[in-house]
């Protein structure tokens, strides 16, 4: 049965590889018509995706999923329309094939260019959200390289809907079928031999909780970029606008908390914290937000009858809930916060609250996240609230891409030498 799947994972990369060398020759405006080929047939076969979507729904409800996770899977009409719009901006957006990044000539006369070319095939391993089935195969289809889509079990029956009806368009336009390739089983070994397909998979993207990543990282024979979990935090300084970092806190924790820009720890300079802590708790209590409070904020709480209110455990710190539940520190000053960050952050997204320039800017400076915020949401880390269109990931890794991989991520460069005759002597 294992060899049966190893096979047919192998066969599937084949097909992907033979696909991307056809899918790298085409030209922008094809590839722009592909995309708009695919958002008119979402738009065209919404029934059929939000009919196959409810049935993934209906059995995560009968799991017990959380209802972050069955928010993060479900799919609405208003949803599938923004697939589609996102799919119309990726289409919108300068195609980086081809661009010269950087030329110039030597003495000896030849002329060198640097020039951003397809990667060639992307994997993506991803869970819960359908949506990636859509932003994954659009970013790989604009940037000319095929993709190979192993989604998580949750998601089947909606990711296989939504990658049927992407194929269908890409091969309106007269882009090869396999140039957009999705598992179509739930089999956790078909992550193990997707990660070991390097003679077909040239870059490996996991998107998901901890074990898939590692599970990936274990197992993989080619480059990974990883999508990995958001412990998100804001930091409330002295010289916050109080009323403003409430807007801030209340929205980056229970907008949509289950995705992973939302904030799992919220930091209060203890200057502040009597005041500010009251004002969090009248906001968050309706909302039924669960505080995991320190001793020092524990204490202000407390005094406030807060309902859901429990001590932090130093796991809290480096928990990613994906849930109503926030972690409450009081902090000495900004070093304190910074070196909070630092230690129990994973470096996706941190805030800070403050009308002081110099404090932000050292936050700004100090923080080693991939984006990093003054007086702004973490809410915002997404590519299509960047200008990108739509988003592959977010990279909480340094090298090559970090932060929401977009258009540009998801190209290479080779260096192109053209010459008249020379030879190298000595």
């Amino acid at each position: 049965m294992m060899n049966d799947l190893r096979s047919e994972i192998l066969e599937f990369g084949k097909r992907a590889r033979t696909a991307s060398r056809l899918l790298a020759r085409a030209g922008t405006q094809q590839k722009n018509q592909a995309l708009l080929a695919m958002a008119d047939e979402l738009l065209a076969q919404s029934a059929s995706i939000l009919s196959a979507n409810a049935r993934d729904v209906e059995k995560a409800t009968g799991d017990h999923l959380s209802k972050a996770m069955i928010d993060r899977l479900r799919l609405t009409p208003k949803r599938v329309h923004a697939m589609a719009e996102g799919i119309r901006q990726v289409a919108s957006l300068d195609d980086p094939v081809g661009k010269v990044i950087s030329e110039w000539s030597r003495p000896n006369g030849l002329r060198i260019s640097k020039v951003r070319v397809p990667i060639g095939v992307i994997g993506i391993i991803y869970e819960s959200r359908p949506d990636v089935t859509s932003d994954a195969a659009v970013l790989c289809t604009k940037t000319g390289n095929a993709t190979v889509l192993r989604g998580g079990s949750e998601s089947i029956h909606s990711n296989i809907a939504i990658a049927e009806f992407l194929q269908s368009g890409a091969t309106a336009a007269g882009l090869p079928a396999d140039s957009i390739i999705l598992i179509p089983t739930t089999e956790r070994e078909a992550v193990k031999y997707m990660a070991q397909m390097d003679k077909y998979i040239d870059l490996i993207v996991p998107r998901g909780g901890h074990a898939l990543i590692e599970a990936v990282v274990s197992h993989a024979r080619m480059p990974v970029i990883k999508h990995s979990h958001g412990v998100c935090i804001v930091y409330v300084d002295k010289d916050a606008d109080l009323e403003m970092a409430e807007r801030i806190v209340v929205n980056a924790k229970t907008q949509r908390p289950g995705v992973c820009n939302a904030i799992e720890t919220l930091l209060v300079h203890h200057e502040i914290a009597p005041l500010f802590l009251k004002k969090i708790a009248d906001a968050l209590g309706p909302k039924k937000v669960e505080l995991r409070a320190d001793n020092d904020a524990f204490s202000e709480l407390s005094t406030l009858n807060y309902e859901l209110l429990r001590r932090a455990s130093d796991e809290d710190w480096t928990t990613e809930y994906l849930d109503l539940i926030l972690a409450v520190r009081v902090v000495d000053g900004i070093d304190d916060a910074i070196d909070h960050v630092e230690t129990h952050g994973s470096h996706h997204s941190d805030c800070i609250v403050t009308e002081s320039a110099a404090s932000a800017e050292k936050f700004l400076s100090e923080v080693d996240s991939a984006t990093v915020y003054w007086n702004a949401s973490t809410r915002f880390t997404d590519g299509a609230e960047f200008g990108f269109g739509a988003e592959i990931g977010i990279s909480t890794d340094k090298l090559h891409a970090r932060g929401p991989m977009a258009l540009e991520e998801l190209t290479t460069y080779k260096y192109i030498i053209r010459g008249d005759g020379q030879v190298r002597e000595g």
